[in-house]
């Protein structure tokens, strides 16, 4: 294991030059406290728990250091924000401290946002505050315990430094850590921009230090993008599944490395709904949970145009054209996963569809219904689940199909429950136990925090004395306003 001063760095990214990222120093908050870290992120660095007492990681995280041998850089991208396009966008508040190489070959961003202004920052501070960045250590964190692609949060600092947003609050920062920092709208900068040089710099890069298995196709430009649209529909998919509404879907936001990235108001679904829109900034629903995947395609095709130059658009809209197919084979694979299905059925679908309109319908709260499916056999578990749905002859009509569905698996109802139990969590990350989180820690009480952290950090195991963290929210937490602004 290492320590923070022996880590070893490759600056890969920084040494494209000053067209992509400008070299600046983090301005360091004040009176900085640790709020919480995390030990597996920690271990991404080759770090041990010990380093979360290190004040040189606090030193770090509050942007009073960073190490001597790197210069901290903020990147520069622009992006379609709500459909419509910036032309220059940019880390506003965020800074690349360094690019580490862990003993596995592993390449990890370390990412400090709340760093300050930078000369991308338009009006803002360059702050972020304490309540987002909660928010996004959280989401991170259990993001990845679902199996879904994502950043890592590293920790969390608090501060005495004041922000304005739509009140006083104090300033925080997060280290963020990613295989790569690297967004759509990083190519749309130099595309729009007509700097067609820093664009191949960026694709050759991309290919060689992100995808170097690309480059062994014949045509390396046409087999990235391909394996940028696998892995984003991919991710998706699992987002659908498991209820995950990003929330702010712009092309600035979207990983090139298909991770879940840049969380925002964000919220996992509590009661079902198709159309549920989680930013109170979205006003005509352009992000909501069931536009995601359509969003999602809209995204690549802005990514595929930035390849124009160099690949013929019937070239490009075959390769956009097998990113539905490889969301549904995806989302379907976690779906039978969900329902305990053993195999594959041409019908499947259409049994998930079903499903999804009576949970809508009824508002079925989305992680309880796949949990207590799997507690009980088949049928005793439906029969005990009906009682919540509206339309029982609807719900008895899918509920045949699915037990006829069903009918050749010959697992031990215990097979079964520790099979389905594996995929379907027991504790979801529900946005009134965050904001419980966040309002103790506003008042310097993290334990609150902590808590839940550990409490999700195994989120399919039921934990004793937890029980209040796996029941439905109360109705002043169902409807919670997120807004972006951090």
């Amino acid at each position: 294991m290492k320590s923070l001063d022996t880590l070893e760095f490759d600056p890969r990214f920084a040494a494209l030059g000053n067209a992509f990222s400008t070299p600046i120093e983090p301005t360091a908050v004040e009176q900085a406290k640790m709020v919480i870290c995390s030990i597996d992120a920690l271990a991404l660095l080759d770090l041990t728990a010990r380093t979360a007492e290190d004040p040189r990681l606090l030193q770090l995280a509050s942007g009073d250091w960073h190490w001597p041998q790197v210069t901290p850089r903020a990147m520069v991208y622009s992006g379609h924000q709500f459909g419509g396009y910036t032309p220059r966008l940019g880390d506003g508040r965020g800074l690349l401290l360094a690019e580490v190489r862990n003993n596995a070959g592993e390449h990890w961003d370390v990412h400090l946002k709340g760093a300050g202004l930078t000369p991308f920052s338009r009006t803002g501070d360059g702050r972020a505050v304490l309540r987002s960045s909660i928010r996004e250590f959280l989401a991170s964190e259990y993001l990845h315990t679902l199996g879904i692609p994502t950043s890592r949060a590293l920790c969390v600092t608090d501060s005495k430094t004041t922000v304005w947003r739509e009140q006083r609050e104090t300033a925080a920062t997060l280290i963020r850590l990613a295989p790569s920092h690297i967004r759509f709208g990083h190519f749309e900068y130099f595309y729009y921009n007509q700097q067609y040089a820093e664009l191949e710099q960026l694709q050759t890069h991309v290919l060689n230090d992100l995808y170097p298995h690309c480059l062994a196709a014949n045509d390396p430009l046409a087999a990235l993008l391909d394996e940028v649209v696998k892995r984003t529909a991919e991710t998706i998919a699992l987002w659908q599944a498991y209820g995950f509404c990003h929330g702010v879907m712009n092309t600035d936001n979207m990983s090139i490395m298909g991770l879940t990235f840049d969380f925002g108001p964000y919220a996992f679904l509590d009661d079902f709904k198709q159309a549920y829109v989680c930013n109170h900034s979205d006003h005509h629903g352009r992000y909501a949970f069931n536009q995601q995947v359509a969003i999602g395609y809209w995204n690549l095709t802005a990514l595929a145009e930035t390849f124009t130059r160099q690949l013929p658009v019937e070239r490009l809209q075959a390769i956009l054209d097998g990113y539905a197919g490889i969301q549904r084979q995806a989302y379907l694979q976690a779906m039978r996963a969900r329902l305990g299905l053993v195999d594959q059925r041409g019908n499947d679908l259409l049994l998930v569809e079903k499903l999804l309109v009576q949970l809508d319908h009824s508002a079925i709260d989305y992680t309880l219904f796949f949990r207590q499916l799997g507690e009980l056999s088949a049928a005793e578990a439906l029969a005990k689940l009906r009682d919540d749905f509206i339309n029982r002859a609807a719900f008895d009509e899918w509920s045949a199909e699915f037990i006829a569905r069903n009918a050749d698996d010959v697992r031990t109802q215990e097979q079964r429950r520790t099979q389905m139990h594996a995929v379907n969590p027991l504790y979801m990350l529900r946005n009134y136990l965050i904001q419980i989180a966040i309002e103790a820690a506003e008042d310097a009480d993290y334990a609150p925090l902590h808590k839940l952290q550990q409490v999700l950090s195994s989120p399919f195991t039921e934990q004793k004395g937890y029980e209040a963290y796996a029941q439905r929210p109360p109705d002043w937490g169902k409807h919670l306003s997120i807004s972006c602004s951090s």
